[in-house]
């Protein structure tokens, strides 16, 4: 019993931190309708410069903030100057994200260096509890409040404000939103920062997790994203919160007992969510 509660929150862990990615990318990909293959590279940034500004000021909430100002300002170049000019165009998305994912991880270690960098995790926040013969990592559970913290801010967001209701109106028919007086492209710029903030911010709360970033990391994020975006249905975040649950659980559980199919798992299920349901658990066709 105490090897499957250890399991199940390290699962919940990971699925949490998946989640903070994988939401902003629902954002931009199943609201705004752009496939920004460059997402992952917000992530790293957000872990270095997190890293960087807790290593200078020993102060882990200015390692957050500092991440958070990184996907912002990075957010808002990217909206302006590479997205806007092919909005409706998935082909040259495509090529110029991929593009920008390329050149984001070269200014990285530019700026940063080529090796990697360890990342400590504060002291109020190392270590454990224990409950009976069950170890509680502080930093884990930490993980799955803030996560869950997110996941009811973005709800309440999207359900039941007037700035989601216009997100929502601008989705369906963005022409009848600017009809009333509505700029719609500065309010979808202003999801497209807000999904970028949330990739850093995921970014600054996995160094400490993992103890270790490398440049090429938001590489191997951004495919995770996508598959949990594509699980949960795209634009909606509580699809994008049970995928990201289910990827994270289901890798801790077959890391543990079968490690030989850990690697393929994501993309197994993947593939079987979408065979039963081609839109993803809780999306709708379209």
């Amino acid at each position: 019993m105490e090897l499957l509660i250890n399991l199940s929150i390290n699962g919940l862990a990971t699925g949490l931190l998946l989640f903070l990615l994988a939401s902003g990318l629902s954002l931009i990909f199943g609201l705004m309708d752009v496939l920004n293959f460059s997402h992952g590279a917000l992530f790293a940034w957000g872990a270095y410069a997190g890293v960087w500004a807790y290593s200078v000021t020993g102060s882990f909430v200015a390692g957050i903030a500092a991440a958070l100002i990184a996907g912002v300002v990075l957010g808002f170049l990217l909206e302006r100057f590479i997205i806007q000019p092919v909005y409706g165009n998935h082909i040259r998305q495509i090529l110029i994200t991929l593009g920008m994912m390329l050149v984001l991880n070269e200014l990285l270690k530019v700026v940063w260096g080529p090796d990697q960098k360890s990342a400590a995790t504060p002291s109020y926040l190392s270590g454990s509890w224990l409950l009976g013969d069950v170890t509680l990592i502080k930093y884990r559970l930490f993980i799955i409040v803030v996560g869950l913290i997110v996941f009811v801010l973005l709800y309440y967001l999207l359900n039941h404000t007037r700035m989601g209701l216009i997100v929502r109106a601008g989705v369906i028919n963005k022409e009848m939103v600017q009809a009333l007086g509505i700029n719609i492209h500065r309010v979808f710029m202003g999801v497209f920062i807000l999904g970028s903030a949330l990739a850093a911010l995921a970014g600054a709360l996995f160094a400490p997790y993992s103890g270790v970033i490398y440049a090429e990391l938001g590489m191997e994020f951004a495919i995770l994203a996508f598959i949990v975006v594509v699980i949960g249905g795209m634009g909606n975040i509580v699809g994008s919160l049970m995928a990201a649950l289910l990827v994270g659980l289901t890798g801790a559980y077959l890391a543990y007992f079968v490690p030989e199919l850990s690697l393929a798992a994501n993309m197994l299920l993947m593939a079987v969510i979408l065979l039963w349901k081609p839109s993803g658990l809780f999306g709708v066709k379209r």
